[in-house]
């Protein structure tokens, strides 16, 4: 794979100034400094989320500790390419997935630095999701995600489950329409708490929240500086984050997990919907674990109407990569997290 785009050596300089430009005029409050732990990021995305999931953990797997991708595939899929996006990358089959081929990509990029190290996925925790009712995404395309990682993975570490009834949505215990049809806002009563089982996956034991338990702070920020920072057109104006009660204003090191939603699920189309009720919230209060809720809107130029995050190019080529602009911005947008505040 070879990439024109020059790496976003200037980033973290841009956002520093951008984030000071901002503060006074921003209807938003900027995303706060809460001082996570950067040895427990974790990242998860349903459909497109699920997709630029895997772009971020595989650009960034250094500072990674596993992700968990629902109705998704595997890194650089769609190599640049929006009718292999359409066609292979979403209705599979397997066979017309090079997940081989795809495994050699990642170690070229790794050889020339544009991604970090592969050796750095060994350790991580791989949770996957394909419901059984999806007319979407073809089973296909999961099971060339599971060869993926089973390159970098030992076998142990990766958790498939396709056994659930569900449409092409985020399947929660009792939030959103119905489990069979993957209408908005794109979570499915299922009684099944995706959430909570992607998130033991990733960090082992956790409590199990308690029905009166503290709600913790769904909060909004402004995500303009990193749109501006990192280049990204498809960033929304503002973003959400949940902090639990106990991690406000830093005092307590808590970790912090991505979670991305899938297309037409953004703030622009469905609120808070996705951030308030796909269920990652009642297990962050309970075990002191910051989400943030990153959110792409829809555009015309690029073409993005739906409001996808970039698993194909629409931003550029490099879309895979760490200089791939919305992978840039959710770096920017995590370091900004993990910074101790003054």
């Amino acid at each position: 794979m070879t990439i024109t785009r020059a790496p976003h050596t200037g980033l973290a300089a841009t956002l520093a100034l951008a984030l000071g430009a901002c503060a006074g005029e921003a209807v938003e409050a900027p995303l706060p400094a809460l001082g996570v732990a950067d040895d427990a990021v974790t990242i998860s995305g349903v459909s497109a989320g699920g997709y630029m999931a895997v772009q971020y953990q595989v650009a960034y797997s250094a500072s990674v500790s596993g992700a968990a991708i629902l109705a998704g595939g595997p890194w650089y899929c769609a190599r640049g390419d929006l009718g292999a996006a359409l066609a292979a990358c979403m209705k599979g089959p397997r066979a017309e997935i090079p997940a081989e081929a795809l495994s050699a990509a990642a170690r070229g990029a790794a050889e020339r630095n544009e991604i970090d190290p592969v050796e750095n996925l060994a350790a991580d925790r791989i949770w996957i999701f394909h419901g059984r009712l999806d007319a979407i995404m073809d089973r296909g395309v999961t099971e060339a995600l599971v060869d993926f990682y089973a390159a970098f993975v030992s076998e142990g570490s990766i958790e498939l489950v396709d056994d659930v009834p569900a449409a092409h949505l985020f399947p929660t215990v009792g939030q959103g329409g119905r489990c069979d049809a993957p209408e908005s806002p794109h979570m499915g009563a299922c009684g099944y708490d995706a959430a909570g089982e992607l998130l033991k996956t990733l960090y082992g034991e956790l409590t199990q929240p308690a029905a009166d338990a503290a709600t913790g702070e769904l909060q909004t920020f402004d995500q303009r500086p990193f749109r501006d920072a990192s280049g990204s057109t498809g960033l929304a104006d503002t973003g959400l984050l949940f902090v639990p009660d106990a991690c406000r204003g830093g005092g307590r090191r808590c970790r912090l997990h991505v979670a991305l939603h899938g297309c037409q699920q953004g703030a622009e189309f469905v609120a808070d919907a996705f951030a308030s009720s796909a269920g990652y919230n009642p297990w962050a209060q309970a075990n002191d674990l910051v989400v943030l809720y990153p959110q792409i809107r829809s555009t015309l130029s690029p073409l993005n109407p739906n409001g996808c995050w970039d698993w194909w190019g629409y931003e550029g080529p490099d879309y895979a990569l760490r200089s791939g602009a919305q992978v840039a911005a959710l770096r920017a947008m995590i370091e900004q997290l993990q910074s101790r505040p003054r």
